[in-house]
């Protein structure tokens, strides 16, 4: 509590007002200042914008996010917590895309390693990051993208043990590769009462479905063999898209609006531009 007020009167008379195009008026907190506090007062960039929110007000750097979030919803966003399994293909660019749009805590994990074949697509995979470790390439990188996120990332593979890591989230993320462990990851989910939000691709293709406890997940219907995705590849194309659709519908479900894939999946192949939502 003295933190927040001495960040509040820190802040004291230099907030901005900015009126959005749904007409509401929220007090924005400048960036540069923020960044001040933080060095001054030696505190996490997640701890000065915690206090931030505390006074009702909203870091500028999400100010471009206020006109598709309220401030309410932008705040709930901040005190959100994802469990995400996988930073690679997947993984990487939905880290990177949750931590810019400032959901407040991201727990993830990957214990693999960088190789040349994933410079096609993987957003931490580049030349100097080669044969490190994925989770330290991650930490780094969104460290640089917004320090305000409070950031774990363990360096393992999770094999059985999906609940100890997920327990405590409010939505889990699932970015595996292939198909070997997305039953285990939902059972996981669906005992502990957790949403998630599944993501695929092999080729031109892929599938992104919300799975709430007791729902279907297209897990459920194709098997454990990763052999497809090893077959046709992974264009970054389909990655990005696939990311996309994910990425909106956790931030969606975490404001506190609706989930438009809810008991659904939304397939898509880039190559026929073909996309089409079914009920599973």
């Amino acid at each position: 509590m003295k933190i927040d007020i001495k960040v509040s009167e820190m802040l004291e008379g230099h907030f901005m007002e900015k009126c959005f195009a749904s007409g509401e008026k929220v007090l924005i907190a400048p960036h540069v200042l923020l960044r001040k506090i933080s060095r001054d007062l030696g505190l996490d960039m997640n701890c000065v914008e915690k206090a931030v929110y505390n006074h009702g007000a909203v870091p500028e750097r999400y100010a471009r996010n206020l006109s598709t979030f309220s401030a309410a919803e932008q705040r709930k966003l901040f005190f959100s917590k994802v469990a995400m399994v996988g930073i690679g293909g997947l993984g990487g660019h939905l880290l990177e895309s949750l931590a810019r749009a400032g959901v407040g805590h991201i727990t993830a994990c990957d214990g693999d390693s960088f190789e040349p074949s994933n410079l096609n697509r993987q957003r931490f995979a580049v030349e100097n990051s080669l044969y490190s470790k994925k989770s330290e390439a991650a930490f780094e990188m969104i460290r640089e993208v917004n320090p305000a996120v409070f950031l774990e990332v363990r360096p393992e593979f999770l094999d059985d043990d999906f609940e100890s890591f997920i327990r405590g989230a409010d939505l889990v993320a699932d970015c595996l590769g292939g198909l070997e462990y997305r039953g285990k990851l939902k059972s996981a989910a669906t005992r502990l009462g957790i949403p998630m939000v599944t993501a695929s691709v092999a080729g031109w293709a892929g599938i992104v479905s919300t799975v709430f406890p007791g729902d279907n997940s297209p897990a459920d219907f194709f098997g454990s063999s990763n052999g497809l995705e090893e077959e046709l590849g992974t264009p970054v194309p389909a990655i990005t898209t696939a990311i996309g659709i994910q990425c909106g519908e956790i931030l969606k479900i975490l404001s506190g609006q609706d989930s438009s894939l809810s008991g659904k999946a939304l397939m898509f192949d880039l190559s026929k531009l073909y996309f089409e939502t079914v009920s599973i």
